[in-house]
């Protein structure tokens, strides 16, 4: 068996510090693999802030795709010489995760490397799905996975809660670099086009979009909690970071269109008192 990797739980709390609160609920024997999992996806998620050009990202994007795809199991040289990739790899062969995920996950990330529109709700749940709930997934997986596919709608939803809280706080840096995440047809029914979002002042079709779009993550916050109702506590921590997702969306609605130039957060009180009583007494 694979040794546990060996990694560097603080560059976690800097890049993803909600992700990282949620490891501390984890068992500890766990808490390495689920970091190592977690990181891969702050490195990834990162690329688009370290190119100029969408080529480069490209390439790095799949040097990833390459590296777990010849791993093997995970020792000697796996991951060519790169410390997360040989961790990663090592956590995939510990808990048998399923490399497609990944290559999945991989593909899907490369939205990000252009400013391309996104077309529509479907296209954009699709993109949660295999990013953000891929995660929560694979982090069930690591924790509990007898329990873990029972899971897998409440996993759904919640990555779909969680990306898109995320993409909220994000609108005034994705505005900046001429991205915008929310989906054509909810533009368009809220009388708003892509230019509304990324060149546009904050009017009343731009908020009419925002709300929308807030009130989609909403939405399957809702079904997520509805989903975990009776989730067993061994498998909380991989949800965790989507109980943040609905203290997001609700400081979002009170910002209104200001959520376009100014990112809605919540209290570190609240955050941590968030965590705390989820990870205590679930969503039942």
């Amino acid at each position: 068996m694979a040794d546990k990797p060996d990694i560097d739980t603080g560059a976690l709390r800097r890049s993803d510090p909600d992700r990282y609160l949620a490891t501390l609920y984890a068992p500890q024997d766990k808490r390495p693999d689920l970091t190592a999992l977690y990181l891969f996806n702050a490195e990834i998620a990162a690329i688009r802030d370290r190119i100029r050009e969408p080529l480069p990202g490209e390439v790095r994007i799949q040097w990833w795709r390459d590296a777990l795809a010849g791993g093997g199991e995970g020792g000697g040289d796996a991951g060519g010489g790169h410390p997360l990739a040989g961790a990663l790899l090592a956590v995939i062969a510990r808990h048998g995760l399923p490399l497609d995920a990944f290559d999945r996950y991989l593909e899907a990330r490369i939205f990000d490397l252009y400013d391309d529109p996104m077309p529509s709700r479907a296209d954009l749940e699709g993109y949660c799905g295999e990013t953000a709930s891929a995660l929560i997934q694979l982090s069930a997986l690591i924790l509990e996975p007898q329990a873990a596919p029972a899971f897998a709608a409440a996993a759904g939803h919640a990555g779909c809660a969680q990306a898109v809280a995320g993409l909220v706080r994000l609108l005034p840096l994705h505005r900046a670099r001429g991205q915008c995440y929310v989906p054509a047809d909810i533009l368009a029914a809220a009388g708003a086009d892509r230019e509304d979002i990324v060149s546009g002042g904050e009017g009343e079709a731009a908020a009419r979009a925002v709300a929308a779009f807030v009130e989609l993550g909403r939405e399957h916050a809702a079904r997520f909690e509805a989903e975990a109702r009776d989730m067993p506590p061994s498998l909380r921590p991989a949800f965790l970071p989507a109980a943040l997702a609905r203290p997001y969306l609700e400081r979002a609605v009170a910002a209104g269109a200001c959520t376009l130039s100014e990112t809605p957060d919540i209290s570190a009180l609240r955050r941590h008192w968030t965590l705390l009583s989820r990870a205590a007494r679930g969503w039942g």
